[in-house]
């Protein structure tokens, strides 16, 4: 094996020697990189650890989960002693057990409702290891509103799939998605919109061997795309374990699906949305685009809880997808309550003086003021070095 490529004494003290052998791979760009990893189980694990190993610099990991037991099966990141313990925080901490030089963020929150976009406008790539459509829904709305790619990944049993989304020049997750599978997903709300307790308590199949092979495609992938390199975009790698039959399929852009529209231009403001007044923000907006704009928000907000039986009404302001069913039924009379929602904010509403963040708004998001087919967006980036922790050293931003 004459052809063999032999590495120096110097080459060997380089922790990352046989990476550099590969001819077009840039080290430095991975200990750059800005990727966001949404969950962090069985898959987001694997995808953690590949990353760590890697030497991939910055990543910000969520997850809404806490480590249990029949986790360790399949979790390579998480011990006994971590049980009850938020998985983002424990699987940052081990991840920088692998690789002393990444750096990790955790997040221990729902990111239906509680991740701004100004996350997913930071990073590079998005990489996700989910086990409900919801999520990937919210996911993918974000990364089109902000412009970036995202790698999903999916397991069950011994079966799995990894997808890369472009929805700027490509089909997006949406487009893939059928009758049933809109479906399902409505399934998990309640006739009155809000979030069903026992739908919280879903478990998939998994397996660490599944996963360990769909994380290992979707981090290629990242790789891949951060150099520049061809991707699976508009894509995705089926991997049939039972057979151990793979194959390649490829998705059409549904035209009329709403989710592939970037937010832009967008202003970088250094405000807070825990500081921000509603009202002061509306007449920010208003100074932009005239008298008649409105504020619009990224998700349906509660602006109150109304019980038809008692004739009582809560003012309850928070993200819809925050309450529960339980929560959402009268205590007086048991009966489920109303839920009084807005989209946007015109001046006439009675929360004015109220924070963005106390409507439901989540830090270092980005905001859309109207005012007819005129659009603005504003990203409250003073929000980001609370978001991003040690990460914020390496980013630019306000």
């Amino acid at each position: 094996m004459s052809d063999v490529l032999r590495l120096s004494a110097a080459d060997e003290d380089d922790r990352f020697a046989r990476f550099r052998l590969i001819g077009w791979w840039d080290q430095n760009r991975l200990a750059e990189a800005r990727v966001v990893l949404i969950g962090a189980g069985a898959l987001g694990n694997e995808i953690l650890k590949n990353l760590a190993l890697l030497g991939v610099g910055n990543v910000f990991v969520a997850d809404l989960d806490r480590v249990e037991i029949s986790n360790l099966s399949r979790s390579v990141l998480f011990r006994a002693e971590d049980r009850g313990l938020p998985k983002a925080e424990v699987a940052a901490r081990r991840a920088a057990d692998l690789y002393p030089g990444i750096r990790v963020q955790p997040f221990h929150g729902n990111v239906v409702h509680d991740l701004g976009l100004g996350v997913y406008r930071w990073a590079d790539v998005i990489l996700g290891g989910l086990d409900n459509r919801e999520a990937r829904v919210a996911i993918n709305r974000a990364a089109a509103r902000t412009g970036k790619v995202w790698i999903d990944g999916a397991i069950e049993r011994l079966d799995g799939v990894a997808r890369v989304f472009d929805p700027a020049s490509g089909p997006c997750y949406e487009c893939t998605m059928s009758p049933v599978d809109w479906k399902m997903l409505e399934s998990r709300r309640s006739c009155a919109l809000l979030s069903r307790d026992e739908m919280e308590q879903g478990k998939v199949p998994t397996t660490p061997t599944t996963a360990s092979v769909i994380a290992g495609i979707q981090c290629q992938e990242a790789v891949k795309l951060l150099h520049g390199n061809e991707t699976l975009a508009g894509r995705g790698f089926v991997f049939e374990g039972t057979r151990h039959e793979s194959y390649v399929v490829t998705y059409t852009r549904n035209d009329d699906c709403p989710s592939h529209e970037a937010h832009e231009p967008i202003e970088t403001l250094s405000l807070r949305v825990s500081q921000t007044r509603v009202g002061d923000f509306l007449e920010r907006v208003r100074a932009d685009l005239g008298p008649r704009a409105v504020v619009e928000m990224n998700s349906d907000l509660l602006e109150s809880l109304d019980c038809a039986a008692c004739g009582e009404s809560e003012t309850v302001l928070t993200s819809l997808g925050a309450v529960t069913e339980a929560q959402a039924r009268c205590p007086r009379c048991g009966e489920p309550r109303r839920p009084k929602m807005f989209h946007t904010v015109d001046g006439s509403e009675s929360f004015l003086d109220r924070t963005l963040g106390q409507i439901g708004v989540p830090p270092w998001d980005i905001l859309a003021g109207r005012s007819g087919l005129e659009q603005r967006f504003y990203e409250f980036a003073g929000d980001s070095h609370d978001v991003l922790g040690p990460l914020a050293a390496r980013s630019s931003l306000v």
